[in-house]
């Protein structure tokens, strides 16, 4: 096992961060991404409060427990996107204000930029740091989408309407980026049905729209493109310098009663016709180690982290079984090719 394995704390902000770290050592991790919701990582405390960031490392340290990252997926889809109710349930009050759209979307990119500011603070207090840190700085999320309504293109869709949405999210999100920029953070985009990127084209898109800004990267997550016939090992090899995070999160695909299709037929997770589901590790149809190969093809040295989701299985249970799951499957390139030694130099 060559990289850290972490658990994403976004699907635990139900529990207290004090009482989810040891439950995660527990549960074998080397520690934890960080979510910017529930008490686990508050973006306005940590910009204002050094004492606030030391008291996260100090509880993550006592746990035996690492950080590489935090996200703001909730608070990054309220900047693009077509603001409703739907919003107010996920975002904190400060952010919804009077819910008035315009308002809010700026109200989510300020936070966003308050993220990285939090991010670069809090990463700059990490134990045992080094000056050069081989993984840098990194907030993972969503941007939103203005044009994620138009994904079925009738009535007729012209390119022109698809421009004006990446156009927004170049307006919206480009300050956004030279902010993160100002103080060496990187934002990865968790590519994912509903954002402004979903699946490779669209992804290129982005890069383009945002003239290849060099903070704008991926949060690369498989379990997001397999089940739309997107070919997840492509992905890492067309954005092999922009992998800036990974997720590991399975998905099965073709295991409905073929009533519903991949749009989801307006069902629930583990509705049993659903033709797609989120699975647990080593549960669904992601192949994990065209992965790894990949990764470490690309030079990939970052954590794996553990987007646990499974609405059929047990939470402890699953996100303990993935832990070593993702031990198992992950494995350090080789430091020479396996027909060097055949050179009497190596002998």
């Amino acid at each position: 096992m060559s990289r850290k394995v972490t658990l994403f704390t976004g699907q635990w902000a139900d529990l207290p961060l004090e009482k989810l770290a040891p439950k995660a050592k527990a549960m074998g991790y080397d520690g934890l991404e960080l979510a910017c919701w529930g008490d686990h990582f508050d973006v306005r405390q940590a910009n204002r409060s050094k004492r606030y960031l030391k008291e996260k490392w100090e509880l993550l340290s006592d746990n035996g427990l690492t950080c590489f990252s935090i996200s703001t997926h909730l608070v990054g889809q309220a900047v693009c996107d077509l603001i409703d109710e739907r919003h107010k349930a996920i975002l904190p009050d400060y952010v919804w204000g009077d819910g008035k759209p315009a308002g809010v979307k700026r109200r989510a990119a300020r936070d966003v930029i308050a993220a990285g500011k939090a991010c670069r603070k809090f990463m700059d207090l990490k134990p045992r740091r080094k000056r050069k840190d081989a993984f840098p700085a990194v907030v993972n999320g969503f941007t939103g989408s203005s044009i994620w309504h138009l994904l079925y293109a009738f009535p007729p869709t012209s390119q022109d309407m698809y421009e004006k949405g990446f156009q927004d999210f170049a307006k919206r999100w480009t300050p956004i980026l030279d902010a993160f920029d100002a103080v060496n953070v990187n934002f990865a985009l968790e590519v994912h049905p509903t954002e402004i990127a979903f699946d490779i084209a669209s992804a290129a898109r982005a890069i383009d729209a945002v003239g290849g800004h060099k903070r704008f990267g991926f949060n690369y997550d498989p379990s997001h493109l397999g089940y739309q016939g997107v070919d997840y090992v492509k992905f890492i090899r067309d954005f092999s310098d922009r992998i800036y995070h990974v997720h590991m999160k399975d998905v099965w695909w073709g295991h409905g009663d073929g009533s519903v299709g991949v749009f989801g037929g307006h069902t629930d997770f583990t509705d049993p016709r659903r033709y797609w589901d989120f699975r647990s590790l080593g549960h669904g149809d992601i192949n994990f180690e065209e992965i790894i190969v990949a990764l470490n093809d690309i030079g990939y040295a970052g954590p794996l982290s553990v987007e646990w989701e499974d609405g059929r299985m047990d939470r402890f249970h699953g996100a303990e079984e993935a832990a070593d799951f993702v031990k198992a499957v992950d494995f350090k390139p080789n430091a020479m090719a396996f027909d060097a030694v055949f050179d009497k130099s190596n002998q």
